[in-house]
């Protein structure tokens, strides 16, 4: 996916970075180097001179041979390297170091990203999206069906826990695979510790690893952002609101567990309708009932949210008290 201007700006600022770093430490080993061999500053002033003069002959008089340069310059690249040898040095010790052999630090090969652009694209969303180091452990990999019983049923749909968890994992997964073919939101909702949040973790793992701009806030966190951007000015380096709204996936976690007020409700309904509006997709995870959703943020907030949403529940017991007091029995 493309990376948003400021967050190309930030990559390629880190390749300014390292062809400065580059260039000091290369003059730093070319003066270490001259100091212990003069003649090895004699011969970088000698290529120098033959490649200007020839250049000069060949636009003067049209004499001279781009042969004869090479070979001329190949006798005192010779002699540069012996005398790096004899005095210990390495054999690119007067070559620059760069970070990826492969672009020279610019970040292209031709006119395709390199390797290490796109692993540095990957970073970045890792970093910007607030979930590094939790995916580590929550993704599909760890997905566990043991925490859900078998015994305890959704009366509305005669399912059992780990039958409808084991829904919400393939849609789920059919969200990821779907992801840049199909416009979809997902409302995930049902009592605390059930596995809403780390269902939203698993698929913001996969979105992550082929660069996607995934951004994961608690529900406080995205109001309080969004309170920050409309009270102050915006700069480069912080995009503010608008890459709420233009991110690819929008994950909003806990929802209700906010302060809520008229501020917060009407900015919910704005971030939703805007996201939907550009065809980017969201992700919400609440506690709350769907009549307490409703009647805490309007009945116009829950039936955009109803007819754009593929709403999916998660019954069982809490899986973290599980973990703490039951050993996962």
């Amino acid at each position: 996916m493309a990376l948003q201007n400021f967050q190309y700006d930030i990559i390629m600022r880190e390749y300014s970075r390292r062809q400065a770093q580059v260039r000091r430490e290369l003059e730093q080993r070319r003066q270490n180097a001259f100091q212990k061999v003069p003649r090895l500053a004699e011969i970088d002033r000698e290529v120098a001179s033959l490649s200007a003069g020839r250049a000069r002959s060949l636009l003067q008089s049209g004499t001279g041979s781009v042969e004869d340069l090479k070979k001329e310059v190949a006798v005192l690249a010779g002699e540069r390297l012996a005398l790096l040898r004899e005095n210990g040095f390495p054999d690119d010790y007067l070559e620059p170091q760069y970070f990826c052999a492969l672009c020279q630090d610019t970040g292209y090969v031709g006119s395709r990203k390199c390797s290490c652009f796109k692993k540095a694209e990957i970073e970045l969303l890792y970093a910007q999206s607030n979930l590094r180091e939790i995916l580590e452990k929550e993704n599909f990999e760890h997905f566990s069906f043991d925490w859900y019983s078998d015994k305890i049923k959704n009366e509305a749909t005669g399912l059992t826990a780990r039958e409808t968890a084991r829904h919400a994992y393939d849609a789920a997964w059919d969200f990821v695979r779907k992801f840049d073919s199909r416009f979809q939101n997902l409302f995930l909702y049902g009592s605390t510790g059930v596995g809403k949040t780390f269902l939203s973790h698993c698929i913001a793992y996969e979105l992550l690893k082929t660069s996607h701009c995934v951004l994961y806030f608690s529900a406080y966190d995205l109001f309080d952002k969004i309170a920050q951007s409309a009270f102050s000015r915006n700069t480069d380096a912080d995009p503010g609101e608008d890459f709420i709204y233009d991110c690819d996936l929008l994950i909003i976690d806990d929802l209700g567990t906010e302060l809520t007020n008229s501020f917060v409700s009407s900015q919910l309904f704005f971030c939703i309708n805007e996201r939907i509006t550009r065809r980017k997709p969201t992700i919400i995870s609440t506690n709350l009932t769907l009549e307490d959703f409703s009647s805490t943020y309007s009945e116009r907030t829950f039936s955009r949210i109803a007819s754009n949403f593929q709403m999916i529940k998660l019954i069982g017991k809490d899986i973290r008290i599980q973990k703490i007091f039951l050993g996962g029995k």
